[in-house]
């Protein structure tokens, strides 16, 4: 870690392509939260993968690599497929998943063909084009990353601007209709920027796994909140980190490509979100789940006491530990807990109801 801060320090490739990653990540969780929301999540994986025709007949073109070029082909086709995948929806009887299952493969076999074409073409420049199916983030100069910057700048003031437009078509299209909103120009307005976002990553995550770079991190900010802006906030928060720690861990070993070890790490937070999240969590999940049932137990032993007790004049009536060893709930720690809660009075091998214990089971009682 010390060399990598060292080398973070004095490189200034190395400074280039942290902050590239870590600006395309905060960007991905960002607009992410609300494709994960809107439960398009295979909406980034159809755009990242229809935007490789775009790329390969921008080359097809120019003749040259030229990287903004490209990227705007990208932007072109991704928006295209986009348009494609809501007409489909809007004038068809077929569901989203058919829509974004026929233009993903359309699309990508499309860009394969013509990747495959210029491979074979005698044109020198076609060398290098496979790293926008993988990413090559060592390949992120100065005026990428500002063009980032730039763009998530524009994003944030967009967000900030539609907020309450957003949020209302998010959770209650039909509201916001009635409201006099144009519902078409929100939900356009949204899809754009989740297109813009993607191809911005091709370059270091690529086509492949740029859908996981777009999700992951809202998918694991979504566990811990149940409020839009804060999973924004956390979403962003997520996939910053996951770019910076991804490029420190490709940069400090051999033979490790930056993209596939920036998404390992936001998988990573989404496990973690998944299992120890306090309100969603598995973990927790399950503590609660346990919890629910010793206290079950332990009412179902507090009404057996009080159908015993209740024939008595006396509540407090004694009686033995062993009448309940043929009940099913009842536990030494159950009794235990009984008596802490001051619900019965143990003495030796007798126990007692208390007329706290007695008010309580009577309530139960009545209310089952």
């Amino acid at each position: 870690m010390e060399q990598y801060i060292y080398l973070l320090m004095s490189d200034y490739t190395l400074q280039i392509i942290t902050l590239g990653t870590a600006m395309l990540g905060a960007l991905c969780g960002m607009l992410g939260s609300f494709a994960v929301l809107r439960k398009q999540s295979l909406l980034g994986d159809a755009i990242a993968h229809a935007s490789l025709p775009g790329i390969a007949i921008v080359f097809l073109v120019l003749g040259v690599k030229n990287n903004n070029g490209l990227l705007l082909g990208a932007l072109l086709s991704g928006l295209v497929s986009a348009v494609f995948i809501k007409g489909i929806i809007s004038k068809t009887h077929l569901k989203s998943d058919t829509a974004l299952g026929v233009v993903l493969s359309t699309f990508f076999g499309f860009g394969m063909l013509l990747l495959t074409y210029i491979q074979k073409s005698p044109n020198a420049n076609q060398s290098g084009l496979e790293k926008y199916l993988f990413g090559q983030a060592a390949t992120l100069l100065a005026e990428d990353v500002w063009l980032m910057s730039m763009i998530t700048g524009v994003a944030l003031f967009v967000v900030l601007l539609f907020w309450k437009e957003f949020k209302m078509v998010l959770f209650d299209v039909d509201f916001t209709k009635t409201l006099g909103f144009h519902v078409k120009f929100i939900d356009t307005l949204m899809t754009s920027f989740i297109v813009i976002a993607i191809v911005m990553g091709l370059q270091t995550v690529g086509v492949v796994l740029m859908s996981a770079m777009l999700l992951a991190p809202a998918a694991a900010a979504r566990q811990w909140t149940h409020s839009l802006s804060k999973m924004v906030f956390l979403a962003g928060i997520f996939g910053g980190v996951s770019g910076v720690l991804g490029t420190a861990i490709s940069a400090s070993a051999n033979n490790l490509s930056t993209g596939p070890v920036i998404v390992l790490i936001a998988t990573f937070f989404v496990m973690i979100s998944f299992v120890f999240s306090p309100t969603r969590g598995l973990l927790f999940r399950q503590i609660k789940l346990w919890k629910n049932r010793n206290d079950l137990k332990l009412m179902k032993t507090l009404l057996f006491m009080y159908n015993l007790a209740k024939d008595h004049e006396n509540i407090s009536h004694p009686h033995k530990i062993l009448l309940l060893n043929n009940f099913q709930g009842y536990t030494r720690k159950s009794l235990k807990r009984l008596e802490s809660e001051e619900l019965i009075q143990l003495n030796k091998d007798d126990w007692a109801l208390t007329q706290k214990g007695f008010n309580t089971a009577e309530n139960l009682y009545t209310n089952q």
